[in-house]
């Protein structure tokens, strides 16, 4: 028997191993070639029958001798020592009860934790640096100076102004009416009737449409206290469906420099798609303030 060197390993019994293993694997190559070739050379079926059972017996032995010989080995083999540059922490590997205290395998499994995320991070800061943003921190400084500024807005319009805006639009189509209130101080709702068709309760702040609502004709728009009902939807599938779709139109009109414009848009969303045309507004009736 070898020396055991100070890696732990037995190389004497690792290359027996080795030998072993290559048997092993012999061993069941000729327990298939045996099953491949079933009965064969022998006169009657009573000899091809023992011939083989004999044959794949002897075939089946090897394979467990030649089993139990490298599992023998493999304990003779020894464990390798795990040489990380983890300085004085090699010394908790001595302790003989790694069941109870396995300290060195855990402070091990971190240091390749760690190492595997410094290499990630690796990769991950050169793909941010080849695409880098161009509202970085860097770039503010230099950006900021040649940036135009950004015209002022405001949300608030004087109420006579929205009044204007929306009788014009009254006018603009002969089979839609529009009702306008003020329940709750100076936002605006509007109950628009297109026909006998449906009725829309358009939520206003100023000139901005927040929320809008389509039901039936038939069905009410009011709530207990004789205020529009701004909350419940509609008993009838198509109307809901139709709820979406203006909500969704109320995320594509939006231009905050002319919100009349925008009104004046979803406006034309609601008759045109129930078959009405727009009175062919004069000269004078431009929305533009």
């Amino acid at each position: 028997m070898a020396d055991v060197l100070s890696v732990g390993v037995n190389l004497e019994a690792f290359a027996q191993a080795i030998s072993a293993i290559q048997a092993l694997r012999s061993s069941v190559s000729r327990v298939f070639d045996c099953l491949k070739d079933g009965m064969r050379n022998k006169e009657t079926l009573e000899g091809r029958e023992k011939a083989f059972i004999a044959h794949f017996q002897d075939n089946l032995h090897s394979v467990n001798r030649d089993l139990n010989e490298l599992e023998r080995l493999s304990n003779l083999v020894g464990k390798p020592s795990e040489n990380h540059p983890l300085h004085n922490s090699g010394l908790l590997s001595l302790d003989p009860v790694q069941d109870k205290t396995p300290l060195y395998s855990q402070l091990l499994q971190a240091y390749k934790w760690s190492n595997k995320l410094q290499y990630h991070a690796g990769l991950a800061s050169g793909l941010l640096n080849q695409q880098s943003l161009k509202r970085s921190a860097n770039q503010m400084g230099v950006s900021a100076k040649r940036r135009p500024k950004a015209q002022p807005t405001t949300l608030v319009l004087p109420p006579q102004y929205v009044d204007d805006v929306i009788s014009r639009i009254d006018r603009m189509f002969p089979e839609m009416s529009i009702h306008l209130s003020r329940p709750n101080g100076t936002s605006a709702m509007l109950l628009v009737t297109l026909g006998k068709v449906l009725k829309v309760i358009v939520v206003m702040r100023s000139l901005f449409i927040d929320r809008t609502i389509v039901k039936g004709y038939n069905e009410s728009v009011y709530a207990e206290d004789g205020k529009l009902d701004i909350w419940s939807k509609s008993n009838y599938q198509v109307f809901q469906k139709v709820t979406d779709h203006a909500t969704t139109a109320l995320l594509h009109y939006q231009l905050p420099q002319m919100p009349d414009v925008v009104v004046r848009s979803f406006m034309d969303l609601q008759p045109l798609a129930f078959g009405s045309r727009p009175r062919p507004p004069r000269q004078t009736e431009g929305l533009q303030r």
